[in-house]
């Protein structure tokens, strides 16, 4: 008698259930607002002679904003702990959440107007999504005032 599926043996099939069930856990780290698994999505933020770099963590937002790049933004000061600029469009916001880990020097997306928040200070906030940690440079965030800003790949 020759078998339905010739192919399917039973290492096949241990390796084909093995995926299935680590597949769901997989996505969810991914999605967790919580994950801070770092990535090789590494950006520079280049404004008023200094140069910062960062490192995007695994979720769907920053894999979004690194398609972006390269963009040339204005970086201005926000609320006495943070700088922020405006995206010429709204990051998908798919697997946000709440995150209970919040730290100076965070990358953030701000759901509701659609800006980037770098925060240089303590902060906690609703409606953000942590895109990321900068990596140098962080005391540029300390300098006040409006500037051009561009943001690219790190290469």
């Amino acid at each position: 008698m020759t078998p339905l599926c010739p192919r399917l043996n039973r290492r096949r099939l241990i390796a084909g259930c093995a995926a299935f069930a680590l597949g769901p856990r997989a996505v969810q780290a991914a999605t967790d607002p919580n994950n801070q698994d770092r990535t090789r999505m590494r950006i520079t933020l280049t404004f008023a002679e200094h140069v910062l770099t960062a490192t995007l963590y695994d979720n769907p937002s920053a894999r979004d904003f690194f398609a972006l790049l390269p963009l040339d933004l204005t970086i201005e000061d926000f609320g006495g702990n943070e700088k922020i600029a405006y995206l010429p469009r709204k990051l998908t916001v798919e697997g946000n959440g709440p995150f209970d880990n919040e730290q100076p020097y965070d990358l953030c997306y701000y759901m509701p107007w659609g800006n980037l928040a770098m925060f240089f200070g303590p902060y906690k906030h609703p409606g953000l999504v942590r895109l990321g940690r900068f990596d140098t440079g962080m005391e540029a965030l300390h300098v006040s005032g409006r500037y051009p800003l561009r943001i690219d790949v790190l290469r």
